[in-house]
This record gives structure tokens, sequence and C-alpha cells, in this order.
């Protein structure tokens, strides 16, 4: 469902801190999007920052885009209950730090969260009333670009991502609202997400973000 309105004053209520997850197909732009989105000063956004265990891009820092750790020190931060969620995705540990959510939402201020649809449907399982976000590509043909300048030029890994991506976006129903990141248009998703934020963080009765 596309959320396409915008809130009128007569529907603003009290805001409620929302734990807002965001996931889409490898290549369709999630960082870049919630890059932007903390590039333009969401006021009331927390954005958690992944731990994971793959290597960092070149124009990465660690703390900053991600939280890089060795397999080791991930096992650990799993055996230690330090994460709400994570997952093993194309050969790296991917995790999203409990201490950052509660300490966001005990401040009031929205909760971004990047994962895959598998952790999608995990948070859903431990908070049944996040909010569930699923960004798609406007084709095929764009998704394959993506991924081609991130670097997955081999035929063989470009295929297996375009399969998961396709058997991901058949699971996009399970999700509140899909947004479609039309190519060259990256502030109008941003303002697509935004909307949807506002609008169900003022809904009536309010969802709860209790972990």
């Amino acid at each position: 469902m596309n959320w396409v309105g915008s809130l009128s004053n007569d529907s603003l209520r009290e805001i409620t801190a929302l734990i807002v997850v965001i996931a889409g197909p490898s290549g369709v732009g999630k960082d870049v999007l919630i890059e932007r989105m903390d590039e333009i000063g969401q006021i009331g956004f927390h954005f958690t920052v992944t731990a994971t265990t793959r290597q960092p891009r070149p124009d990465e820092t660690d703390g900053i885009n991600h939280l890089f750790f060795s397999d080791n020190e991930f096992q650990n931060l799993i055996a230690t209950d330090e994460l709400l969620e994570w997952a093993f995705v194309y050969g790296n540990y991917y995790g999203v730090p409990k201490k950052q959510v509660q300490e966001a939402l005990s401040n009031g201020n929205h909760v971004i969260i990047r994962v895959d649809v598998q952790g999608a449907k995990r948070v859903r399982e431990l908070i049944p009333d996040a909010l569930l976000l699923f960004i798609i590509p406007p084709s095929i043909d764009v998704l394959r670009k993506h991924l081609k300048l991130r670097g997955v030029n081999s035929e063989p890994e470009m295929n297996k991502r375009l399969a998961a991506a396709a058997e991901e976006i058949s699971q996009s129903d399970a999700f509140d609202y899909v947004v479609t990141n039309e190519e060259n248009h990256l502030d109008e998703t941003v303002k697509r997400v935004v909307e949807i934020i506002e609008y169900e963080s003022s809904r009536m009765p309010p969802r709860k973000t209790i972990i």
C-alpha cells in the first residue's frame, strides 16, 4: 500500500515515537535513502548504525556508516543479547544494536532501522506494532544497473542478487507500505517516507513500541 496523501491539521494528535523498519532488495537504494533523510536533518529521528562483519567500502567510516566487527566480536554480541535482531546475509553478519533503539525511544525519537526482509519479519515478531516500509525499484533493469555500479559484475552473482530481489519483492505484502524509489527522484522518495512516518506516528490508537 502506498501513502500518497498528507497530514491535515485536523488529524494532528500527540506524536508517538515509532520503530520504523526500511527494507528492500539489494541495490534498491536503502542506504542512500536513509543517508538523505539524515542529511536534510529530520528532527526527532534516530538512524540506527548497523553492526556487521563485512569489510568497509572505501567511502565508509566505522561508527557512521556501520559498526564493523570481527566474526568473534559479533558472536559475542549475539551471546550477550545485545542485538535486537541479526542475520547472516551474503556471507556476512548484520545486526541492530538493542541499546541504540532503547535510548532513542526513551528520548522520544523515531528509530529508523535498515534490515533485509527476514530481519523485518523478525522485528515484527518482536515488536508487532513496528512500522514496516518496503522500498522497491521502478524496474529490474534499474536494479541491475545499481548492482553493477556497486561492483556486482559477475553473471552468477548478478543472477543470484536479482533472483533474491524477485523473491523479496514477492513478500512485500507483509509490509505496511510499499514505496517505489524512482530513479533520480530521491528527494520525492524521502518525502513520501517521512509523510508515512508522520501519519502513522499521530494515528489513534497509537502503535506500541515496547521492546
